[in-house]
């Protein structure tokens, strides 16, 4: 009985491969080209950056992400390597995204030599990336009744997870490396449920608990000591344009949340406003003006507000 062909085996004709190939190059290269400026071809690579982010958190918690079995003798060695490998990893995707810097913001001279500056400076700021998130951690510990060790908070919590990805990504986009900092925000994203912007900015001893469908955006300021909630949203009210009606990009339009907030599940905070030192957001509040230190917000007082 003879048996059914494969696909690779199948007969190329049947299908008219020649002219659909012929009609996708014509879509690629001239009616429907969508590269960058028409010419860019060289992308940067999701699967390099996952897994220069294995490294620089195994660089970051050697024993944790790295090798259980590191020893003081080992273990400098082991950081040194796996930081020697990912810098490298970074220098080159930086090289590429550089490429799409928007014209204002294209820099100057060589993008070698400025994917070279960007990864040294990178890296003389991981201490300082370090020590915020040792901040975060010991939130999680004293913030979570349910935390028992600081190993199972980087081990098990989405939500430090996505803070670890989100330092990282937030020192690149101050760096100048908007898109390698984006693409690392949606790894994170895609492997917590967390939706962080890299252009962000948040405050140490931030504790992000269950963390499934936060979202934050671009330009929300988060101060220290706060502590959000699964599924809160700080986004924006609403979107300005221009004369011709295209979108005005870059302006301030998130939420600033002042030290020591809460915001409970399912908090929705839209546009630029201001949440007061000391206050606390109930669950499912949708709030879109700011209040005074100290409030404490019910979805009542948001309804007649």
């Amino acid at each position: 009985m003879a048996q059914a062909l494969t696909a690779t085996e199948a007969p190329t004709d049947e299908w008219d491969l020649t002219a659909i190939v012929e009609e996708l190059r014509q879509s690629r290269e001239i009616a429907n080209n969508i590269r960058h400026r028409g010419v860019v071809r060289e992308l940067p690579s999701r699967d390099v950056m996952a897994r220069f982010l294995e490294d620089i958190t195994a660089v970051l918690f050697p024993t944790h992400f790295g090798r259980t079995t590191l020893s003081d003798d080992s273990i400098d060695y082991f950081v040194g390597n796996s930081l020697a490998r990912a810098l490298t990893h970074l220098q080159d995707q930086l090289r590429r995204g550089l490429q799409f810097a928007p014209e204002a913001h294209e820099p100057a001279g060589d993008p070698k030599e400025k994917a070279r500056e960007i990864t040294r400076a990178f890296a003389q700021e991981l201490p300082a990336v370090r020590a915020l998130l040792v901040s975060d951690l010991k939130a999680a510990l004293s913030g979570d009744p349910a935390a028992t060790s600081i190993a199972e908070i980087l081990l098990c919590y989405r939500g430090i997870t996505a803070i670890i990805h989100h330092r990282l990504a937030h020192a690149l986009h101050r760096l100048g490396a908007s898109l390698i900092a984006r693409l690392i925000a949606d790894i994170a994203h895609a492997g917590t449920g967390i939706d962080i912007h890299p252009g962000a900015e948040i405050g140490e001893s931030f504790f992000i608990d269950h963390g499934t469908g936060v979202v934050i955006g671009e330009t929300a300021i988060i101060g220290k000591r706060v502590r959000i909630y699964q599924a809160v949203t700080l986004g924006a009210k609403r979107f300005p344009t221009s004369a011709d009606g295209t979108l005005v990009k870059g302006v301030p339009r998130h939420p600033i949340i002042e030290d020591n907030v809460v915001i409970y599940a399912g908090a929705t905070v839209l546009g630029r406003v201001t949440v007061g030192r000391d206050s606390v957001i109930g669950g499912n509040v949708w709030l879109t003006h700011s209040v005074p230190p100290g409030s404490i917000i019910t979805q009542a007082q948001a309804q007649n507000s």
